[in-house]
Order: C-alpha cells, then structure tokens, then sequence
C-alpha cells in the first residue's frame, strides 16, 4: 500500500505528454481490465471504454476537446461512452450474464431484477443517463489508480463537446453518450507547466470527518 501512495503522489494530470512514446499494449491492458473490474451500480456496468489510437482519429477529436495536446500527443485516448438509458434489455442482459456465469439462479437476485426493472425503465431517459454516467467516473478513478501503478500518465478531461465526439464516434447509433476522455501515454520532459510543481491537497484534518 505504502507503494501504491507513493505512486499517486507521483501521478498528476500531465497537461505535455511524449509524442515519441508510446504505451506498451500490455499496461493499456492492466488500465482496461482494472476498469472492467471495477464497481458499478447493481452491477450493471452501464458504460463502455472506446480506445482510439488511430492518429486521423485523435486529431478529428482535438479541436471538439479545447485542443488540449494531450489526445493527439499521447498514445491512447480512452472515451468512456455511457448508456443512453436503462432499457429493459439491457438489465435483463446484466442479469441473465450473471446467472450464466455462476451457474445458477437465486430468487433474492431475481427478485432485485424484477425491483430494477420496475424502476429504472419508468425513469426518463436523461435521468437513466446522468446515473449512468455517474457509474463511468468511478471507472475513472480506478483508471487513474491503475495507470498511476503502471506509471502511466493519465490525464482526465470533462472539457470537450459530447456531442461532437459522440458523432466522430458513431455513438448515438449504439444507445452511448460520451461522459469522459482519458488520454494516456508519458509526461513530455520539457513544455508541462505542471510537471515540477508540488503536489497540493488538502489537509487530512481538512478533508476527512471521523465520526
């Protein structure tokens, strides 16, 4: 654990990255399946990670993202893309997947099915999306947590027009919203800023309330 701190002092949002380095596949990997392991609500991982790398790609995003270098200069460039709404389908696929996989049917996780599908459904779409997308920031934090142990920089951005990208990417046409972008690839040694500046959070007595 000491380990692991050590690294998230050491992770920052690199606003410079190395155009000449590259991610090895085999960290995007570690940061992928981190995120697909991680929680979401009743478990129904209501979002998908888009991986672009094509440089035509990238470069259509840029200019609908503040132009921030980041996502054409790093390497890869995750969209986390969530659910446009809570359909039936898609709840009884989570459901029927889990009973598939564990081999059995049990009657207290039928009857959370029947609850959901009883509630989620009846919301409006922008309702079922907002919670959705909530699901994808967790994702977010455990990506950077696992690009931080890979020492893989990561830089999070909310600054881009959803709509541009989700046209770019055809995601619309898929029931997908984009939520967040998350360039990866290695701080730039010269250009960033932020590279050298302190790390400034607040104070545990300030953040944290024992109770």
């Amino acid at each position: 654990m000491t380990n692991l701190i050590e690294k998230l002092k050491w992770r920052y949002a690199a606003k410079k990255m190395d155009a000449a380095k590259a991610v090895p596949q085999e960290k995007v990997e570690h940061i992928l399946e981190a995120i697909r392991l991680t929680a979401t609500s009743s478990g129904l991982q209501p979002y998908e990670v888009i991986v672009v790398t094509d440089p035509a790609v990238r470069a259509q995003i840029q200019p609908h993202a503040w132009n921030q270098a980041q996502i054409t200069d790093g390497s890869h460039l995750l969209v986390f893309a969530a659910w446009d709404n809570y359909t039936v389908e898609r709840i009884n696929m989570m459901f029927d997947l889990v009973n598939e996989q564990r081999g059995f049917k049990n009657e207290g996780w039928e009857n959370y099915r029947q609850m959901l599908l009883g509630l989620y459904p009846k919301r409006s779409a922008e309702e079922n999306y907002q919670h959705a997308a909530r699901q994808a920031y967790i994702g977010l934090g455990t990506a950077l947590i696992a690009a931080a142990e890979e020492q893989v920089d990561a830089t999070p951005m909310e600054g881009f027009d959803p709509a541009k990208i989700d046209e770019i990417l055809g995601l619309r046409e898929r029931g997908l919203r984009s939520v967040l972008l998350l360039p990866l690839g290695y701080r730039a040694a010269e250009g960033d800023w932020l590279v050298n500046l302190k790390k400034v959070r607040r104070d545990r007595a300030d953040f944290v309330t024992e109770v």
